[in-house]
């Protein structure tokens, strides 16, 4: 295990000690999610099969072929198996959370990727001709002025709604980056903002009562839980609008070594036969790229609660 240079790296090595430590033809390690098999010897004929626990988590299972069928490992051997399962069960997991961090890295270089394609997409396919076509009517407008004052006063208010275009654009790419509501009135005044807007009535629905329990002024938090504290809260409040049938809903804010979010409405709660729909598998994955927790449950009598826990860690 001390010369191993991973996790990943030692499992083998281990299989291979308990083989030969115990003089048996075969052992396999199975583990489960991810699934992952290492075989040393060739399995066939009677075997013995040990659960692989971690801090009591069943991680997978040892399978221990014998070296006669009809007889039992004695106490010594024994012994040996559940030292040797134990250390197997820790390195199990060590190698269950390597591999958890190298796909973690794999889907957030794949997102920081995919994210600078669209960007890029923007600003060339759409910003950049866009601005480029208002350079060339500014310089039609200049030669325009003195020959034909009409038109060019024509030309101009279409200019004009050409260059509010391009500042919307501007806008909407900005927003994709960093809600700007949150460097001009902090998290729980720019959830309070989006509170207040959903709470306006759409068509002949009610009005929405929403409630935000919140401190008014936070101590300084960490870009990236800002972000994803709000952008959940948005996507909880969208579910409840589109999908609850809700009457009131409260969104909590508390900070307790963590930051602390509970979106709670009295409709009329989740099926427990429906399938997570894409909103729910994003705060999830918002929570949990930050090291925390988003949990979404449901009462006998209807209503949804969303629990979500972000870590402070730091910048």
């Amino acid at each position: 295990m001390q010369g191993s240079v991973s996790p990943e790296e030692v499992l083998e090595p281990l299989v291979r000690t308990v083989r030969d430590a115990l003089r048996l033809p075969f052992v396999v390690l199975e583990l489960d999610g991810p699934a992952r098999q290492v075989v040393i010897g060739t399995p066939s004929g009677a075997e013995d099969v040990r659960p692989l626990v971690f801090q009591h988590e069943e991680l997978g299972r040892l399978r221990l072929g014998r070296r006669d069928p009809d007889e039992a490992f004695g106490a010594a051997d024994e012994r040996l198996i559940v030292d040797l399962s134990r250390q197997l069960g820790s390195v199990a997991h060590a190698a269950r959370l390597t591999r958890a961090l190298q796909e973690s890295r794999e889907r957030l270089v794949n997102a920081l990727e995919d994210e600078r394609r669209r960007l890029r997409r923007d600003l060339h396919d759409g910003l950049g001709p866009q601005l480029a076509a208002l350079t060339l009517q500014a310089g039609a407008l200049r030669h325009l002025i003195a020959r034909d004052p009409d038109a060019a006063v024509r030309q101009v208010a279409e200019l004009q709604g050409e260059l509010r275009g391009a500042i919307a654009d501007i806008r909407r790419l900005v927003y994709g980056l960093r809600p700007p509501t949150l460097d001009e009135f902090g998290l729980s005044g720019a959830i309070r903002e989006h509170a207040a807007r959903v709470a306006v009535p759409q068509g002949p629905q009610p009005a929405l009562a929403v409630r935000v329990v919140a401190p008014d002024v936070l101590p300084p938090l960490p870009a990236a839980v800002e972000v994803a504290a709000y952008r959940i809260v948005q996507e909880a409040l969208t579910n409840v609008v589109r999908h609850a049938d809700a009457r009131r809903v409260e969104v909590e804010l508390r900070l307790d070594g963590a930051l602390r979010l509970r979106v709670s409405d009295d409709g009329r709660g989740i099926d427990p036969e429906a399938r997570f729909g894409v909103g729910l598998l994003s705060m999830r994955e918002r929570a949990r790229e930050l090291g925390g927790s988003c949990e979404t449950t449901s009462g006998p009598e209807g209503g949804t609660t969303v629990h979500v826990t972000l870590p402070l860690t730091g910048e």
